[in-house]
């Protein structure tokens, strides 16, 4: 079985969230099997910063569903989109 590589973009809530933070948490909440591979931020507007993650996950179980909702779940995450989706 293969893996996907998932650019996923996680918008916080609040221009006043800590990135930092915000990070660590979207990675304790990555499902079993997942791994962050690298991240960047991008300034949307009004002090606004979008926080993009490359996810490495599983081919097969489900895609990126399951790391979508994880995300969804962790505090300060406004909203949840798969920018890019490509196997490695």
């Amino acid at each position: 079985m293969g893996k996907v590589a998932a650019k996923i973009k996680v918008m916080p809530n609040s221009p006043e969230i800590d990135l930092d933070a915000l990070q660590e948490r979207l990675e304790s909440a990555l499902p079993e099997g997942a791994k962050i591979n690298g991240t960047e931020r991008e300034e949307v507007a009004f002090g606004l910063v979008a926080l993009y993650a490359t996810v490495i996950v599983p081919d097969g179980a489900g895609g990126t569903e399951t790391v979508e909702e994880s995300f969804g779940d962790v505090e300060g995450v406004e909203s949840v989109g798969v920018e890019n989706v490509g196997r490695i």
